[in-house]
């Protein structure tokens, strides 16, 4: 297929012209919410997958904003930089704040997820990023390209 006019003609995936090629998007689903969630990250200028979690019992906001935690700890890890695109605007802003603020009951069935939930937030209270955290803008791009499709 090939890319209209409007569209990046340097990337695999087709991509706006205002989205930055050398980024990385990323994505949570949930089959319930909470239920089965889970979340990826992919390179934006290959279409390749870069990480994978899940599935665990959660909620999206969650999967959301570990997304983003994953991707930036993966950047500081390997020593490089990228624009990170959410279409969570929740998730974003816990990222900010450095807390997942989440209702998501703590029990049995979830204790496992909020181990994962602390380690993100303390991840983040002790590390500096200076990556962009980008907002794809669902209803002008479409679909995020780590989106799973699932949408009914």
């Amino acid at each position: 297929m090939e890319n209209p006019p409007d569209y990046r003609h340097d990337t695999v995936l087709p991509l706006p012209l205002e989205v930055t090629a050398d980024a990385w998007a990323v994505d949570a689903a949930c089959s319930g919410n909470p239920g089965k969630m889970e979340y990826r990250g992919i390179d934006l200028a290959t279409g390749a997958p870069v990480f994978h979690y899940g599935p665990v019992f959660g909620t999206n906001n969650i999967g959301e904003f570990l997304a983003i935690v994953h991707a930036l700890a993966l950047m500081e890890r390997d020593g490089f930089k990228k624009t990170i695109y959410s279409d969570s605007f929740t998730a974003i802003t816990w990222v900010k704040k450095m807390q997942c603020k989440t209702k998501l009951e703590l029990n049995d069935k979830t204790a496992p997820l909020h181990q994962v939930i602390k380690r993100a937030e303390n991840w983040l209270r002790s590390h500096s990023f200076r990556v962009p955290i980008e907002q794809w803008d669902t209803r002008k791009w479409g679909e995020i390209p780590a989106d799973f499709g699932r949408k009914q």
